[in-house]
């Protein structure tokens, strides 16, 4: 019922240089957020690092930043500005899922960065946004204060003998919160230091993350919708400070999952009080300087787990539900296109509330009859839309997991 408007509004998407009405969108946007179905589609990481590549190349965006851990990223940066191999700092991520960042698509892009940034006057940064980081950024701050402050080495081992008895295990921090237990102050009291003692974005950034994972672990054990917020405003906090700390006119590009990217006040999660990184970029920089660009698909295969800390498989991903979004798009537009969302008057498809898959690192396909799904409204939540009917799995890098945390809503993203 929706086939003409559909393909009134679908351009082809053959080769990067089919971005084009994209890039027209974007103008002198501040921040584009590109996101993802899932974290395990070859595709979506490809076509991302495409537009990325443009966006640096020809509108001069001046940092790529992903949900990822400060620390795992800090050694990507470091690396794609020269200093060492960023198919290294790569292997080097431990946290489960490792693929989302430990894959071969970003190897490439990481490495082409890296030489490009050879001959760049200003190198372009790549940064982690997350909130995870709890005992990896306090480790970080030690090594920096043994070094190069050690008058104020006493803070950091506070927080750090406040958290001993759990064993580095978050889950057990959390549950330990419920009876009342708290490393809150010393870590605020480390941050509060820090904000006096230096200016190291790096280390100013690694409190920062310490601070907030602590706070969204204790959040966790209430099952509701505030560690969720906790976390997604901890990345917009974080995309502000890197935004000056690059200095007026930068520009910044956003990798992140849909989840957190498309408006959530144009899906259910508003219902239960929830936020999100791109809810918040519009709020706080204004709709013209913020563009949302989701991604989706209807079939293929994709990488994840079939539980938490699982070993990660390639899976099949079956056509999407009846009535879903992505049902509508196969039917109506079977090959690659880019959607350019329209302002003004738009078609049913863009306004009524239809079933959109999100797939976390958890999947189970068995599910796909009653989730994996988010109710939207597309012209809403997004300014333009990446569609590729049929997908394949990532390629992930030889890392190891050893650690693991506690399940996020929806799973995993």
């Amino acid at each position: 019922m929706h086939g003409d408007d559909i393909q009134a509004l679908a351009g082809p998407l053959r080769t990067a240089g089919d971005f084009d009405p994209l890039l027209d969108r974007i103008g002198n946007a501040r921040i584009v957020m590109l996101g993802e179905a899932s974290h395990g589609t070859h595709e979506f990481y490809c076509r991302r690092a495409e537009l990325t590549r443009r966006l640096i190349d020809e509108r001069g965006f001046s940092f790529v930043a992903v949900e990822g851990d400060w620390p795992d990223c800090d050694r990507v940066d470091r690396a794609v500005r020269g200093s060492a191999s960023p198919r290294q700092a790569l292997t080097e991520f431990d946290r489960w899922p490792t693929w989302m960042w430990a894959n071969e698509e970003v190897c490439d892009f990481a490495t082409g960065l890296r030489a490009a940034n050879l001959i760049r006057a200003n190198p372009v940064g790549f940064h982690g946004l997350d909130v995870y980081s709890l005992w990896e950024s306090l480790d970080e701050i030690c090594a920096y204060l043994r070094e190069h402050d050690p008058a104020n080495l006493p803070a950091v081992l506070a927080a750090m003998g406040c958290l001993a008895p759990y064993g580095q295990d978050p889950q057990q921090y959390a549950w330990a919160t419920v009876m009342g237990s708290t490393c809150a102050p010393p870590l605020v009291e480390l941050l509060t230091t820090l904000r006096y003692r230096t200016t190291d974005l790096g280390i100013l950034q690694n409190a920062e993350a310490a601070v907030g994972a602590e706070n969204y672990y204790r959040e966790m054990v209430s099952n509701g919708p505030e560690s969720w917020n906790v976390r997604d405003v901890h990345m917009v906090n974080t995309l502000d400070r890197l935004l000056q700390h690059y200095g007026p006119g930068s520009k910044a590009v956003v990798w992140a999952h849909n989840t957190h990217i498309g408006d959530a006040r144009a899906t259910d999660m508003a219902d239960v009080g929830m936020v999100n990184l791109g809810q918040l970029g519009r709020e706080r920089w204004g709709d013209d300087a913020v563009v949302l660009v989701g991604f989706g698909s209807h079939r293929g295969q994709v990488l994840a787990g079939p539980a938490w800390g699982a070993p990660v498989e390639v899976m099949p991903v079956p056509p999407a539900r009846a009535g879903s979004l992505e049902a509508i798009l196969d039917a109506s537009v079977p090959e690659p296109a880019l959607f350019v969302l329209p302002s003004g008057p738009r078609p049913r498809w863009l306004t009524d509330t239809l079933a959109h898959r999100a797939i976390g690192v958890v999947y189970r396909p068995s599910r796909e009859a009653y989730g994996n799904y988010v109710p939207t409204r597309l012209g809403d939540r997004y300014d333009a839309f990446v569609w590729l009917p049929e997908t394949t799995a990532l390629a992930p890098l030889p890392a190891v997991a050893v650690g693991s945390e506690l399940e996020t809503y929806p799973v995993g993203v």
